[in-house]
Order: structure tokens, then sequence, then C-alpha cells
């Protein structure tokens, strides 16, 4: 007799196992009385049932009894009965037998007792219910009467004989039928793709209720062999209940009862046939799971094809839901489809509204009823929509009435969630491109080394055999000449000898100038003095009497040919007198030299290593100077973005001060100083990318106060794909009085992001260009300015008049790019690089710009006018729609009405004008003109803009009307490479770059040599630059014992004439410490602004102003008036610290009002006193001014600003 309690185990969702453990405890009676039963399951006619694995047949048979689930009917038995005995209790062996008829039996080989014991608890019967009406798994059970006790597996129905059932699955398929009906017969085993809730009973909490028996029943010691054949059957029911996706529940009562005994023999014998038996089990299980999961979803699809048939519609898709990372099926009903004829049918499409990973991918045809074709997509785990159209591989298309298909994503990405993802992933692009970038122009770089390096190399080797080719040629005509046997003078023993010998030298001093020497020593060398004074020795008297012998012993030097010598009366640097053989030297040929052939051999290759030192060490030096440079001038634009972005710290500011791309930020406004002072509320208005983001303006914001009462703030996210931040404010949420920075709005860069800022297309329309066609600043600010903006990313062409004066060497890559007809007359074009930039040279075959000069012609205007309309017309015939076209001054204001009147209806619409004065001095109708017609304007200064806003020309569009003030190039005023002074400095050696760069200008100048506060003076004498004052400095400058130099010429002769007359002068009083050249010198104007220590510019009115800023990128301390450009470049040590740092600057200079002599000496006496006083103090001045940037850095990003105001008008 054999009682089972069984634990199994369950697969929880969070994917751990619970283990509800199956105790077998088996107690063996006597059953030789009993015949053996069999249990027999019927099989459809055929083969044996898919996936049924029989074990190898054992010598017993396995016999169970009758059971139903709780609380239903009872399970029908079949035709044969199973029995159980217990004959060992390590191992439970199950036999499958084939009956005659190909019926499969499981039997036992041992007998029941009759009366089996009993036991004092009951178990409960457990149950199998049928799955769906397709798989049905009953485990019955029979029990009988015993003396000892009984097993009542079923309390409500008992039974003779046991019976242990599979339930069949039948397989039918029929012609154009989706569902498959399985038949499959396996011992203890069921679907799994069947969930077990359904086939077993199951309570509400979820597992196996064990109620304890009573008293346990024992294994009878004698039968403790017969248990072993139970154990295969016991441990195919503990793998039956494995499936991971099985969750059991309480349903059952199984006896509580010891199961030690049989968890001990399973341990100890775990044997290969079990092991096998269980993986054939686990297979039989999986595939019987896959075909059930196959049925259902089959069925699941023929039902939603039906309904969606029966309604007309073409599209469905399973699963319905469609989820992240999951397949679906997308279904398409041909015969409803505008590819209804077709027979290749395609779909294309994309997730997220086309932006994410597309497909192509060919449709199948179904079995299902009706035209269903079918395909299978993966939906990646970023997706939120499916968009897709179907065609047929050529142009025929079903895109739903051209509004596309689409298929929600449950539980995907948010739309927002996506768009950051799309963000990171063009941010990882972009690193990856930027590191293939990189790792491209190093190789490229390593191969220009490499090629440059081989060229040096040929360079090298062809330069030693030179060298070497004349110095054979002299040392042959050397050894020709020499002495090979003894002379009277001189002799050497022994006459033989080799190299690296030590041999006497005499010399016979009564022979020569020498006579009356006290000493005598040998200078010497060898091969012509190859290595120079290489012996040097002195000699001693010898013991000969023919003679005043002296001698001296000498090693030879290795590979000597020739000794070269000389004698005198005292070592090197203190003899006086010398025996030099008449100037020919004395040379002796060593006897025993190595062969001449291997020694120039060996000198070629001695100067070819020499050589390529020397170049290793140069060519470091010059990178280690350029990468110098590039650090300092990256330095330098980072302190000049700090500075711009301080500049108005007095009304707004940012924490972080570099706002970064995916972060917070938090504005800090200060309505005090703004149009909004006073009001009550504060509301920030805020967008991205110059009011083009995406996200577009986000909803106002009222500000808030901070601690300190006068500014509020506001905090905002900054997207990841954000380059600029802009925002304005207003009193109210609804409007109001706004402060837009004067229709400028304002704006802080992103650092960090993902998007760059689209470049911009500027065309400069000009009559001037540093350095091809320069005549004053205009030419300069054209180059500089377009060079500064290219170099922010943004494309810049200038259109210039092909003078036949220009300096054309000066321009690169130069060729012919069209000819157009305009104006009566061929235009040809021609394309060139200046400095950099994209020039286009218009060259009219009418002769207006053969005149040889830029202006000075009668018909200027005329000349000038042409050739606006030219340039216009170049582009509207070329294509090109430049977003600003900037024009300059008289000579091409014509520019701005002749786009307003004819080119903005023609082709040109996008373009704004911007128009610069430079010089209102000239033009001022022409001028007042192009105010009217452009969209912003400019000056070269703000504080020279306001000191003309009431010009007639101006006052109406002061509205419009901005002054940004003009740059440097660094690249020309440069002391780190400056070829015009003595040495290169920079601001950390300035003192030493300085005092060098003194004493050459004095030495140069003929002025003493001493030290002494040195002013110098560039300019142009004329009434504008302050001439009466520069006269007044001078003499005050030498009444304080300084220096002073002056440099420039007068256009008006009698301006010139009068300096002259003021050089003689000071010429015959202060000879050693005034000098004036009054003509213009381009090195000579780089030593003094080198060699000052400070630079006077005392103009009467300056527009910009470019000496002083010159003057401090080399050091020098500016001396000024306060006008124009100086009083915005200027800020005085005494009196402007406030304004410096309204501006994120430090004081620069010395400063005056006054035009008067009073003024100049206010400003000159202090500058003296600080040299003379303070000259520590003085020399940190010179260093901090150096560190200042006065490049077009800062006034590029200001024009970029005004050009971006430009774009926005209407």
């Amino acid at each position: 007799m054999s009682i089972c309690t069984i634990f199994f185990m369950e697969e929880r969702w969070n994917g751990c196992w619970s283990f509800i453990s199956i105790l077998c405890k088996l107690y063996a009676v006597d059953f030789s009385r009993r015949r053996q039963r069999k249990i027999s399951t019927p099989r459809s006619q055929g083969s044996s049932p898919k996936g049924f694995v029989p074990r190898t047949p054992s010598g017993t048979s396995t016999q169970r009894r009758d059971q139903k689930s709780n609380g239903d009917k009872e399970s029908q038995s079949t035709s044969s009965s199973k029995e159980s005995e217990i004959s060992n209790p390590k191992t439970m062996e199950a036999k499958v037998e084939t009956s005659d008829d190909g019926t499969k039996q499981v039997g036992k080989d041992r007998k029941f007792q009759e009366e089996e014991d009993e036991f004092n608890g009951a178990t409960k019967s457990v149950s199998l219910s049928p799955v769906r009406g397709s798989t049905q798994f009953v485990e019955s059970g029979e029990t009988g009467d015993d003396d000892e006790g009984a097993v009542d597996l079923n309390k409500s129905n008992r039974t003779e004989e046991s019976d242990f059932q599979i339930g069949s699955v039948r397989r039918e398929q029929s012609e154009g039928d989706y569902s498959e009906n399985t038949n499959a017969s396996s011992k203890g085993s069921h679907a799994l793709g069947t969930p077990l809730s359904e086939i077993l009973q199951l309570d509400t909490y979820g597992g196996y209720k064990v109620d304890e028996l009573d008293e346990p029943q024992k294994l009878k010691e004698n039968d403790a062999g017969d248990v072993e054949d139970e154990r295969p059957l016991a441990r195919e029911l503990l793998e039956m209940t494995k499936p991971s996706d099985v969750e059991f529940t309480e349903s059952n009562e199984i006896a509580d009862v010891d199961s030690s005994s049989f968890l001990k023999a399973d341990s100890v014998e775990e044997d290969e046939p079990s092991a096998v038996g269980t993986l054939e089990t686990e297979d039989i299980s999986l595939k019987l799971r896959l075909e059930m999961e196959a049925n259902l979803r089959r069925q699941a699809i023929e039902r939603l094809a039906e309904e969606n048939l029966l309604q007309g519609i073409r599209l469905f898709c399973f699963p319905e839901v469609v989820k992240p990372d999951e397949d679906v099926e997308i279904f398409l009903n041909r015969s409803l489809s505008t590819l209804n004829n077709e027979h290749d049918l395609l779909i294309m499409g994309a997730f997220n509204d086309w932006r994410w990973r597309s497909f192509t991918t060919t449709l199948t045809e179904t079995r299902l009823n009706g035209d269903w074709w079918s395909c299978k997509i993966h939906v990646p785990k970023e997706a939120y929509k499916i968009d897709f159209v179907f065609f047929n591989g050529k142009d025929v298309y079903d895109n739903n009435d051209n509004n596309d298909f689409s298929i929600t994503v449950e539980g995907g990405m948010q739309i927002l969630d996506f768009e950051n993802f799309l963000l990171e992933e063009k941010r990882r692009e972009q690193e990856k491109l930027a590191k293939e970038q990189a790792e491209r122009e190093r190789l490229a770089e390593e191969q220009r080394r490499i090629e440059a390096e081989k060229a040096a190399l040929e360079v090298d080797r062809s330069q030693a055999k030179e060298e070497v080719a004349k110095k054979r040629e002299v040392l042959q005509a050397l050894m020709a000449k020499a002495s090979k046997t003894r002379d009277i003078t001189w002799y050497i023993e022994p006459s033989v000898f080799k190299c690296e010998e030590k041999v006497k030298l005499y010399y016979n001093k009564s022979s020569g100038p020498l006579s009356h020497a006290k000493d005598l020593w040998i200078h010497g060398g060898y091969n012509n003095w190859k290595d120079g004074l290489s012996v040097v020795e002195k000699l001693v008297k010898s013991e000969r009497i023919d003679g005043d012998w002296w001698y001296t012993e000498v090693v030879i030097p290795d590979r000597a040919l020739v000794l070269d010598w000389v004698f005198a009366d005292g070592p090197p640097k203190h003899a006086i007198a010398y025996d030099n053989n008449h100037r020919q030297d004395f040379h002796a040929i060593v006897p025993k030299h190595i062969p001449e052939e291997l020694y120039w051999v060996e000198e070629e290759l001695q100067i070819f290593k020499a050589l390529q030192e020397e170049r290793r060490l140069r060519e470091e030096a010059m990178r280690a100077k350029a990468e110098k440079a590039a650090r300092m001038k990256a330095e330098t634009k980072e302190r000049t973005m700090k500075s711009f972005l301080l500049s108005q710290k007095h009304i707004v500011y940012t924490e972080p001060l570099d706002v970064q791309a995916g972060s917070s930020v938090t504005v800090y406004y200060n309505p005090a100083n703004t149009v909004l002072n006073g009001k009550p509320e504060i509301w920030f208005r805020c967008s991205f990318n110059r009011w083009t983001h995406r996200l577009g303006p986000l909803p106002p914001q009222k500000m808030l106060p901070t601690e300190n009462g006068t500014h509020v703030k506001a905090t905002v996210k900054v997207p990841l794909d954000a380059h600029m931040m802009d925002f304005v404010f207003s009193e109210r949420e609804d409007g109001g009085i706004f402060d837009n920075k004067s229709g400028m709005d304002y704006h802080i860069p992103v650092f960090g992001g993902v998007a760059k800022e689209p470049p911009m297309h500027i065309v400069h329309i000009s009559v001037e260009m540093a350095p091809i066609a320069k005549v004053g600043g205009l030419g300069d600010v054209v180059t500089s300015l377009s060079r500064a903006v290219q170099d922010l990313n943004h494309n810049v062409d200038i259109i210039l008049p092909k003078y036949d004066c220009l300096k054309m060497n000066q321009v690169k890559d130069f060729q012919f790019h069209k000819s157009y007809f305009w104006g009566g007359t061929e235009i040809k074009v021609w394309f060139g690089k200046v400095e950099g930039v994209s020039v286009y040279f218009l060259e009219p075959q009418n002769g207006l710009f053969w005149k040889g000069c830029v202006y000075g012609c009668n018909n200027d205007g005329e000349r000038f006018g042409f050739f606006c309309h030219a340039a216009l017309e170049f582009l509207l015939q070329g294509g090109f729609h430049p977003d600003i076209i900037h024009c300059h001054d008289w000579s091409s204001a014509p520019v701005a009405w002749l786009f307003k009147e004819q080119y903005t209806h023609y082709g040109l619409s996008k373009s704004r004008i911007v128009f610069t004065i430079h010089n209102l001095e000239f033009g001022a109708d022409l001028i007042g003109k192009a105010m009217t017609y452009a969209d912003k304007a400019t000056t070269v200064s703000p504080t020279y803009s306001k000191e003309v806003s009431g010009n007639p020309v101006i006052a109406p569009h002061l509205y419009k009307f901005h002054g940004i003030v003009n740059g440097i190039d660094p690249d020309i005023w440069d002391p780190l490479n400056d070829k015009f002074i003595p040495i290169s400095y920079t601001s950390e050696n300035v003192v030493e770059g300085k005092t060098a760069a003194k004493e050459a200008l004095q030495q140069r100048l003929g002025l003493k040599q001493a030290d002494l506060p040195l002013v110098g003076i560039i300019t142009r004498l004329t009434h504008q630059k302050g001439i009466h004052l520069i006269k007044h400095a001078i003499w005050r400058t030498l009444e304080r014992n300084g220096q002073v130099v002056l440099l420039g010429s007068a256009p008006d002769p009698r301006i010139q004439n009068d300096f002259v007359n003021l050089a003689n002068q000071l010429h015959s009083t202060y000879n050693d410490r005034a000098r004036l050249c009054l003509t213009y010198d381009e090195p000579l104007s780089h030593l003094i602004y080198a060699g000052a220590d400070f630079i006077l510019v005392p103009s009467i009115f300056e527009p910009c102003g470019l000496t002083q800023l010159t003057a401090m990128r080399y050091g020098s301390i500016p001396v000024v008036r306060k006008t124009g450009g100086l009083y915005d470049t200027v800020f005085d040590v005494d009196h402007d610290k406030e304004r410096a740092q309204q501006c994120g600057l430090e004081p620069n200079g010395f400063s005056f009002d006054g035009a008067d002599a009073a003024g100049v000496d206010y400003a000159l006496n202090r500058a003296l006193s600080a040299w003379y006083d303070g000259r520590d103090w003085f020399n940190s001045l010179c260093k901090q001014v150096m560190e200042q940037d006065w490049s077009w850095n800062r006034p590029a990003l200001d024009y970029l600003e005004l050009y971006h105001a430009a774009r926005k008008l209407e």
C-alpha cells in the first residue's frame, strides 16, 4: 500500500520559484495474492499521439484509482486499470506497454493488497479538469478496505480499480481552416500553454491545501524494496508541475505525511535515465504548450478577420493592443484596398510620426476567410505610434486617403520623452561624428607631417651633399699646399703618425715674429679648422742647440686628414702676437689618415644629422609658439564672451553664467534700470533659438522677488536642442509695457546643446577692402568684421570693384567666375580669397574702374552708383539669397534704396539691409537716403552715435540707429609674432618685452639710452586729431624729463611745415629726448607701440579710433580725450571704475574732458607721476591692458545681434 503526498513548485510573476514539496510516503503490504492490473489509454486511429515519447518498459506496472475534481462529477474510468504496489522505498518505475491493438498501457508488475491499510486521515482526490474542450488531464484513484486502515482518495465515490487517464487532444484541420485540434496522450503531463488554474481546482490562496494526517503510516521494512518502482511516476508528476508560466492554487487537501524517506531515496539515486526522462517530459510539455498557444492565436485572428470583414474594415492588427518591444502582425484586406488588383503587396513605414526606424516589408497571403494579407513588424521600445502605407513595390499606394495609416502603441514612450530621446541620440551621433572627424583630421595631419618630413629629409640630404662638395674642394686645395716634410720653422716627430697618436711638434722661435716672445702657445685644429680651435698647448724649450727650438706634445685628432695651427705668445683671448705663416696658417698632412672617401661619406652623414636636428628644434619652437598663440586666442575669446554676458549685469544676468542645455537656469532681472521701474509685477516671457524653438514660446511666468529686494527672478528648464535663450519682460501677464532691449530682445547663448545655430549668409557691398584696396578705416572694418563673423560659423561674401590697382599678390585662388550683361555692358565676375574671405570682383567692360585709383575721379558718384546696381544684379542673376546685405558709407549707400525699390519684389525679398556710417563728413545726402531705406543702421561707436544723433540725416531714424565699436586685427598687431620688434612678448613678460623695444627705439632714433618715461604719438596731423594739444603735450612731457616720439604726416602742407619747424627746434634743444618722424613708417609704428610707455590720442572728435586699441594690445597705456570711441574704450584709472565694471572690464588708461592745455596736463601729469612713483603698479597696469580683448570678437557678437534683429522685421 502506498500514499503519495506531493509538493508542487510554482513560478511566481516575480521570477522566483516558491516550492510546494511533493512528499511521497510509501507503505508496502503483501500484494502477492492480487492479480496484476494495467491501465490503457485509447488513442485516435493512426499513428501514436504527437509528441508522446514512451519510457523503456520496466518489470512493474502502476495502477491508480479513479479520481474526480472537488465538486465535479466523477471522471470516466478507462478500460484498463492501473495498480500500484510498493516494492522498494528508493525507486519508483513507470511501465508503458502496448496492447495488441496498439494502445499504450501503463501498469505495474506489483499487486495491491485486497484490503489496503487504512489511514488515520484521508486525502481528497486531485482532478485536472478539461481545458476549453481541447486538452483533458484526469487523475483517478481507487481505494479498498484493509484491516490496518484504508486510504480514501475520494470519499464520495469509490471504485475497485484505479485509472490514470490523460485526455486526448485531437487535431483536425480542414481546407481554409486556421484552427487545429491536437490529439495527444502523455503520461503525467499536461499542455503547458493552458493556465493550470483552468486545469486544477484552485482556492483563493494560490496554493494546494495540505491536511495533516492523524497518524502517518510507516513503511514496512520487508516492503522497502518495492518502493523503487514508484519513484519515476512520482518524479514525472513533480516535473509535470514545473512550467514557468503555471501558477498553482490551493484546492485539494493532501494528507501531511512524513516524506523524508522518499526525499532521501530521491537524492541518493539521481540516475541518468531519470534525468533523460525529465528532459523528454519537458520537451513534450513545451511542444504542447506552443501548439496550444498557436491554436488560441489562430482562433483570435480568425475572429478578428471575420468581424472586420463583416464591417468592411480593411485593416486590423494582432494583438489588438500593441505594446513596445513586441511583435505585431498587420492584416490588410486586399479586396477593400486600392491595391486589389496587385499581385505584390508591401508595407512601408516608420515609427513615431515617421521619425524613427523606417522599414519596408513584403506582405504574404493568409488562409483566412477573405482576401487577407499580413506581415509581422517588431515594435521598438521607443515607439509610441506606428505609421505606414501599403504599395505594390512601384507606384501604386494605399495611404488611407493621403492620411497614412497609424497604430497607437500602448505603454510606449511619451512624445516629449521621445523628443528628448532623439536629442540624446543626436548628441551621441554628433559626438561620434566629431570623434571620427577628429581622427580623420589627425590621420590627415599625420600624413601631411610624414610627407613634409620626407620632403625635408630630401632637402637636408641635398644640402648636406652640397656642403660636403664645397668643403671637399677647399680641403683638397689646402692639402695640396700642405707640407709633408720637415721645415726650417717647424717639424713633427715622428714624421709618420696616425690619428689619436701623440706626437711632438717643434717650432723654431727665432725664425718668425715671435722671436722675442716670453711664452709660446700653439692654437690648432684640423681639416681646415673643421671644429674650430681644438688644440691649445704651451710650448717648452727644447735641448737642441742648432736653433731656438721649442716643442709641445699634441694628440692627433680623430678623423684628421690635415693639421692646422698657428703660434702665439699667449693662450686664446690673451695672445697679442702671432706667427700664422704669413696669414696662411701652418698645415701638415696626417700620413696615415683614414681613407678620404670614407671620411667624406661620414662627413656628409654628420652634416645631414646636424641639419635634421636644427630643423627639428626650429619646428618645435614654431609649433610651441603657434600652440601658445592659439591657446591665448581661445582664452581671449572666452574672456570676451564672459564680459559680453556680464556687460548687461546691471539689468539682467543668469545663474549659472554659462547656460547649459538640458539644465535649469535662473534669470535675475533688475527693473529699476529699465522702463519697468516701479511696476508691481514683472512677467518673464521666454523661448529658445531666436524664438524658433519647436516648443514655441513658454507660458508667461511671474517673476519672484529675491532677497536683496532690487531683483526679481524666474527659473527655466533649458531643452537639449537649445543654442540660444531668448526673453523679454512685461508688466502684466497679458502684455502691457515691454522691456525688449529697444527691439533687440535679450539673448543668452546656450552651451552644450545638440543643435547649432543655423548659419546666416551675409554679403558686404563695399568699395574698399584691406589690404588689397585700402584707403581708410572702412577697408579695415570690412575685412576684419567679415573674418570675425565667419569665425562664428556664418557665411560671408564681399562684392568689390575690380580696380586695375588692386594688390593682386594678396588674392588667393584668383579665377574667372562668370560674366553677365547689365547697364549696356558686359560685366566680368572674378572670384578669389582675401584673408580667408570669399570675394567677388566685378569688372564692367566700360572701363569705370580702370582709373588707377579707388577715389579721386571726377565721376566717383557715377562709378560707385553703377557698381551698387551691378552688385544687386549679380546677386539676382547668380541666384543668391543672402540674409543680410551690408553696405558702407556714402560710396555703397545706393544699395539700400535700389534694393527696396527694384529688387525686393524680384527674388531678393528674404534679404535685409544693414547700413554703416564710417564718416559723416562726406556724402551726407546719400547717407540720409540710405538711412531711410535701411532696416538697421550703425556707426563705429555708441558715443559717436549719440554725438551725431542731432544731425538732420540721422535724427528721424534713431530707433534703428546703433553704435558698435570697431576692433583691431589681432593677427596684424601681435607682439608675440611681430617681426618689427626685438623680442616677442605676451602679458606674462610684458616688462621684459617693452624694455627691449624701448632700447631698440632709442637706439634707432638716436635718443638717450636711459630709463625715462616715453610718450608716443602716432596720428595724421589734422585739426580733428587735436594738433594744438599734441604740441602742448610734447613740451609738457619734456618738462617732466620724459622722452617723446611722434610718427605722422599732414595732408595740409602748412601743417606739415609747422611740424617740420617744431622738429628742428626740438632737435637743437632736446636732441636726446625728442624725435618727430614726419612720414609714415609701418615698421617704426610697431616699434613705437611696443617701446612707448604711453600713447597720446587727444582728438577733438573721433568716431572710433584704433590707435588707443593697438596701444593696449602692445601694453602701452592710452592717454585720450573723452570723445567718440575713445570714451567707449578707455576707462580712467581714477574715475571710471564703475563704468568699466558695467562693461565687464577694468580701468585701462588716463583721460580728460576739455580741449585745452589744462585738460591735457591733467591726464598727462597723472600718467607720468604714476610711472615715476608707482612702477610696480604701472607694470601691472600694462599687463592688465594687454589681456583685454580689443579685437573683433566682441563687435562681431554685437553685429550678429543686429543682423538677427533686422531679420525679425516684417
